[in-house]
């Protein structure tokens, strides 16, 4: 029977490396290599086109596509608005995930006429806490970028990542979002890679991220939308489905699921907090990576999984977070990317 409902599917790109701030929990480090030149970044887009149409005929599956486009900072690409026209001629949905300090009036226009769908800023907290994160004057910075996006009637989200720097401040964002007339208020969790290794005592504690969730989603935000990507978050309000459909992955988890990430120089990985090397659009085919990718095929299968992943009931549509298991595997010297995501709350029983 055809699948009805459209499948996501993403590509999150991360055109440069090069970043106008050095916030404390990033997660990339700071080897910048040859970015791809825009002849190749046309190859790839049509090449996504190409792979999810023949993906559509052969299964008889719909795509909902879209592209994430970030960096670094995606506005130090000076050829970021042909980029953007370039995915537009396919016509998927696209989405610019930015720090906003270098949106002025006439780019957020340029941004709507570019069909960009949305826009995510990344703000951390009330300005004391944002500007010890990413760097002293940036949430002033950072504030007029999104009322140029909002003047230029883009939809913007606020995204903040999660740690014991900020996370006792996240009513004070939902007070900030409503201020500002944002359309949405995102939120993920610390990944302790990169220049974020350095905050691994900043971590949440499972007990924390449990009463943090419980929080957030009792709370009446009336016109503001408050989403997050953690599959660990999800299942507070998902049900327990039957161990005969819990092997194959359906939701939870992007990685090796529902999208792929491109590097700068076109390294290709199943997530970009999830820094494992599967590939490079200069040497090989996004298909031939989905499908024969070692990595992406062990990340789709339930008994590679170890610990309380593996046997979780809930495996199907979570997995936990994958970078954050990955990451706090290598600060204990292992390399174990399909171990338990250590914060996770979920009572395995139910």
């Amino acid at each position: 029977m055809p699948i009805t409902t459209p499948h996501d599917f993403f590509i999150q790109w991360h055109l440069t490396d090069k970043c106008n701030l050095r916030c404390t929990h990033c997660y990339q480090t700071d080897n910048s290599t040859g970015e791809l030149s825009l002849p190749e970044i046309k190859e790839v887009v049509a090449e996504v086109e190409e792979m999810l149409n023949a993906w559509s005929d052969s299964y008889d599956i719909s795509f909902s596509p879209s592209f994430n486009i970030t960096g670094g900072e995606p506005f130090l690409r000076k050829d970021l608005f042909d980029i953007l026209g370039e995915i537009r001629k396919s016509n998927f949905d696209i989405y610019l995930l930015s720090n906003g300090i270098l949106i002025d009036h006439e780019k957020a226009h340029r941004l709507l006429h570019s069909g960009v769908t949305g826009v995510q800023i990344s703000i951390e907290g009330p300005e004391e806490i944002h500007d010890l994160i990413r760097g002293k004057g940036s949430f002033k910075a950072s504030i007029r970028g999104i009322n140029h996006l909002l003047e230029g009637g883009l939809r913007v989200t606020l995204n903040v990542t999660l740690s014991g720097v900020n996370a006792d401040s996240f009513h004070e964002m939902i007070r900030l979002s409503s201020s500002l007339g944002v359309h949405k208020l995102g939120f993920s969790r610390l990944v302790p890679s990169g220049r974020g290794a350095g905050l691994l005592n900043k971590m949440l504690t499972a007990e924390k991220v449990r009463k943090i969730y419980n929080d957030i989603f009792s709370l009446d935000t009336r016109d503001l939308d408050i989403v997050t990507g953690d599959p660990v978050a999800s299942q507070m309000s998902c049900s327990v489905e039957g161990d005969k459909y819990n092997t194959v992955a359906t939701g939870g988890c992007a990685a090796g699921i529902s999208g792929l990430t491109i590097l700068s120089d076109g390294t290709i990985t199943p997530c970009r907090r999830l820094n494992i090397p599967i590939g490079n659009v200069r040497d090989i085919s996004l298909r031939e990576a989905w499908s024969a990718s070692r990595v992406l095929n062990m990340l789709r299968d339930k008994s590679k999984y170890s610990g309380r992943c593996g046997s979780c009931s809930r495996w199907r549509n979570c997995r936990g977070c994958r970078a954050i298991a990955y990451a706090y595997s290598l600060s204990k010297g292992e390399h174990d990317f399909l171990a338990d995501d250590p914060q996770c709350f979920i009572n395995q029983e139910n």
